[in-house]
């Protein structure tokens, strides 16, 4: 016998929120044995009560924590910095700052709180002003942010797009290593 509507949106909800990641929407369809315009018209209806409740590239998330942060150690050209900061705004991240670690001089960071794409495009105006160099100059590319997402899940599928770019060196956690301030009220 097939679950009601009312009692599957339930089970819907319990799902997604003891996930890790995104839900696809075919998984649903398939746990549920409905078809995936049945799991459409589900998250629609959920989404009225659930604002925390985001269909993602991955599928369908729950978001719990809206302050989840994540370091990135990353290396790329300067050509490939709107690249990389549109790639982790797109997948819904905020770039809190960028700093780097020399070996005379310590850490020397930068607030930058890129949100959106807008926000890319004004910081790389900038940079081709003239007027400054980017950060990661100093290190030979080597360099950091501090990533606000959202959702575990959205920090993670910012990891994988950096790896899979090329871009990713190392994953760390705040803990463990200096970051010079929270930048994300300033």
């Amino acid at each position: 016998m097939a679950i009601r509507g009312e009692e599957r949106r339930a089970k819907i909800i319990e799902i997604l929120t003891n996930a890790t990641s995104a839900v696809k929407g075919s998984e649903l369809a398939q746990t549920f044995g409905v078809s995936r315009q049945v799991i459409v018209n589900d998250i629609s209806i959920l989404r009225a009560s659930h604002p925390d409740l985001m269909a993602v590239k991955a599928g369908y998330l729950l978001l719990k924590n809206a302050e989840n942060r994540r370091v990135f150690k990353v290396k790329h050209t300067d050509e490939e910095t709107e690249d990389e900061l549109t790639l982790i705004v797109n997948l819904g991240g905020t770039v809190l700052d960028v700093f780097v670690e020399h070996k005379v001089y310590g850490t020397i960071s930068a607030p930058l709180n890129i949100a959106s794409v807008r926000d890319v495009k004004n910081f790389i105006a900038d940079m081709k002003s003239g007027v400054s160099t980017p950060l990661k100059n100093i290190t030979h590319g080597y360099h950091y942010h501090t990533v606000k997402a959202r959702s575990e899940a959205i920090l993670n599928e910012i990891e994988a797009g950096l790896k899979e770019k090329g871009y990713l060196i190392e994953v760390l956690s705040k803990t463990n290593i200096y970051t010079p301030k929270d930048y994300s009220e300033s």
